[in-house]
């Protein structure tokens, strides 16, 4: 599961938000649905290399948000996807795949993930598109 989820340490972001933000980019765009179990805190801690109390953090922010939920034998699972206005629709395959572009020119130019949001909000302020605060 962690396939999709990683964490920089020399971003000022804390790594509980960073991944609160990314699995409620993956519900958000379907990768993870609901009735899904995300990876025990535990075994998600052990894989990304930090302390369980960082991943039980990034869970319970998730569940404050109404995306998962906790149950005593399943585990965390997806409930739902983020509250609008974050939620990306299905209708929007062609935003999807222009930022999976992005992701991939950005990787393919050595340009780490830090960078790549802060050249995106720099354009978004610049072309006046409202706040330049990003959050999936």
């Amino acid at each position: 599961m962690t396939a999709g989820i990683s964490i920089d340490l020399a971003d000022p972001v804390p790594p509980y938000e960073q991944i609160r933000r990314q699995l409620s980019s993956l519900i958000a765009v379907g990768v993870l649905e609901p009735g899904n179990r995300l990876p025990t805190v535990r075994s998600l801690a052990a894989d990304l290399g930090i302390a369980a109390g960082t991943v039980a953090r990034a869970y319970k922010e998730l569940e404050l948000s109404g995306v998962s939920e906790s149950r005593r034998r399943n585990g965390t699972v997806v409930v739902g996807p983020p509250r609008a206005p974050h939620r990306v629709a299905g209708g929007d395959a062609a935003v999807i795949a222009a930022v999976d572009g992005l992701i991939l020119a950005a990787r393919d130019a050595g340009v780490g993930d830090a960078t790549l949001i802060d050249l995106l909000r720099g354009r978004l302020a610049v072309n006046g598109h409202g706040t330049s605060k990003l959050e999936p």
